[in-house]
């Protein structure tokens, strides 16, 4: 039975956006079908437009505490590290209810960016008197704000390549392998089933060991489960690895695991052409986050071997020092163009950019966190975000310019609100019309 039949102004197809176009959302949440249906219309979208939900696909909830913190240098120019040790402050503060509410403050910001999905990278999981006391604080922030997760859980072992665990990151340490699983497995027994998955993440080459790394991908690909892991974000760390392994991070990881499809690098902002190749030749895919790695000074990737419109590359907003999809989507190609000294750097075969910067923030994120959602086709989930089409930022613009005049000259303020399995929630407060 058809729960609601959606129609906006114009709505996103494959071939662009179209009007006319019916969306049949059932009880189950998800689109049952899609075109000219010549069916009774439940909300009538005028003055919308209908795009698949963005797909975050790499977040540190928690990092929302540190929004302005961190912006003052009075000692001179500040780095990576030493924004890392003011983390490591937020995070000695932080019990269940403070996650919680910040993990809540930022997944509302999402869906107020138009993300319906998020891979929360998390690695805080103990307070100060439990075990893997923090887990479940942010599996119940994303239910109250009704974004669907991926909880990609991160296991954490060293406090550098072949160092301990420092003090600053005893909360993030994971003991054992086995203690992760049985952690997986009881946390598999909480979700959501409608919107609530999971996901592995070896933290990094600084604080996993090898053998480590290779196990929980083994383990993750065994159980068909998406593995993520920050790859070479910064130089250190590639020195580090090449001090200690005598390669490149990358080079490590090609080295020793079997790469497939299943693989999403995070950052790989160092990453040289080869063995970026080799990497993506195996079935591998990178998650860029352009305003954190702007932030942090981590530099600008070369993605001149990607293809973002084939689902290599996707968004995410890591440290959620600003949440605006549409801003990571600009300035992932405007990264490229300040790299290049050209324009036009992430085109599709029709040399477009706009559809290829669309499809990393959507099929590519869906991709990483293997999602059937991302694309407004029948049997996926019904997530979508709703343009406001009387924003002054694309007043003027005609219909065939309208996703370039999104991604090129707007932000936030164009989103009017989301729909997660066909449930509605409005940016500014507004109801859905047409019931």
């Amino acid at each position: 039975m058809t729960a609601i039949v959606l129609e906006a102004d114009l709505t996103w197809t494959d071939r662009g956006f179209e009007p006319g176009v019916q969306i049949a959302v059932g009880d189950n949440g998800r689109i049952e079908a899609v075109g000219a249906l010549g069916r009774t219309v439940s909300h009538r979208l005028e003055r919308l437009a209908l795009l698949p939900g963005f797909v975050n696909a790499h977040s540190h909830a928690f990092q929302r505490g540190l929004r302005g913190a961190g912006e003052r240098f009075p000692h001179g120019a500040g780095s990576f590290w030493t924004w890392r040790d003011a983390m490591y402050g937020l995070v000695g503060s932080l019990d269940h209810a403070g996650l919680r509410r910040l993990s809540a403050q930022a997944f509302g910001e999402m869906r107020d960016a138009g993300i319906t999905s998020v891979g929360e990278f998390h690695y805080v999981h103990h307070d100060q008197d439990a075990d893997y006391a923090l887990d479940e604080a942010v599996l119940e922030a994303a239910a109250e704000i009704g974004i669907r997760i991926v909880l990609v859980n991160a296991f954490y072992s060293s406090g550098g390549v072949g160092r301990p665990i420092e003090p600053g990151q005893r909360r993030f340490a994971t003991a054992s392998l086995d203690g992760y699983w049985r952690q997986m497995d009881r946390l598999s027994s909480l979700l959501d089933p409608a919107t609530q998955s999971l996901g592995v993440a070896a933290h990094s080459i600084r604080a996993v060991r090898l053998e480590e790394i290779a196990a929980l991908h083994a383990e993750a690909s065994r159980r068909g489960l998406r593995f993520h892991m920050h790859v070479e974000e910064q130089r250190r760390e590639v020195e580090e690895s090449v001090a200690v392994y005598g390669k490149t991070p990358m080079a490590v990881l090609n080295d020793a695991l079997d790469i497939s499809g299943n693989f999403t690098a995070v950052h790989c902002t160092h990453t040289t052409r080869a063995d970026r190749a080799r990497f993506l030749d195996r079935g591998g895919a990178v998650c860029c986050c352009p305003l954190t790695e702007a932030n942090l000074g981590d530099g600008l990737p070369d993605l001149s071997q990607l293809d973002a419109a084939g689902g290599q590359i996707c968004l995410g907003s890591d440290s959620n020092a600003r949440i605006d999809v549409l801003e990571e989507m600009r300035w992932l190609e405007y990264g490229q163009r300040l790299r290049r000294e050209a324009r036009g750097a992430l085109v599709d075969v029709r040399g477009e950019v706009a559809p290829s910067l669309l499809a990393a923030a959507t099929t590519g994120g869906a991709r990483a966190l293997a999602l059937d959602a991302a694309r407004i086709a029948a049997e996926r989930w019904a997530d979508f975000v709703a343009i406001d089409l009387t924003a002054p930022g694309l007043a003027g613009v005609a219909e065939e310019q309208l996703l370039d005049a999104m991604v090129f000259g707007a932000g936030n303020e164009v989103i009017a609100g989301t729909f997660v399995g066909g449930r509605w929630r409005a940016t500014r407060g507004a109801a859905l019309p047409g019931r």
